[in-house]
């Protein structure tokens, strides 16, 4: 009887001092990826393992978005961009479906939509026209 509790808390330590001895590496903190960096006032964005850029644009002196900026797929594939003006869209943008057609386009004022507006579908059929007016007067 006293063999078998004494093999029972041998079993015990060693499975206790087997936990406690996890590598070292458990211990040492993770070292996340940097995905993105503002450098000369652009800004840049990867997706994880910096092969591939996300987004990119400039900014301007205020850190807002300024000019062209795009977003790109996985793939590096341009699936939409959209022109800012200190930080508010202005201009022409494109939004694309996966496959690479046009899923809408149109213009913005002051950050408002306007104009003529088109969606289309995935096959490239137009679906949709929407007019939303002149652009304000500022």
């Amino acid at each position: 009887m006293k063999n078998i509790q004494l093999i029972a808390i041998l079993a015990l330590f060693t499975l206790n001092a087997c936990s406690g001895n996890q590598s070292k590496k458990d211990d040492q903190p993770i070292k996340e990826e940097v995905l993105y960096q503002i450098k000369d006032g652009k800004f840049t964005e990867w997706y994880p393992g910096k092969k591939q850029v996300k987004f990119e644009g400039n900014l301007d002196v205020k850190g807002n978005r300024e000019g062209k900026w795009a977003f790109f797929s996985e793939k590096g594939n341009l699936l939409s961009f959209t022109f800012y003006d200190h930080g508010k869209r202005e201009g022409y943008s494109v939004v694309k479906h996966p496959n690479g057609r046009i899923h809408y386009h149109g213009e913005y004022h002051l950050d408002k939509m306007v104009g003529i507006w088109t969606t289309y579908d995935v096959n490239g059929k137009n679906k949709q026209v929407k007019d939303y007016g002149q652009a304000e007067s500022e």
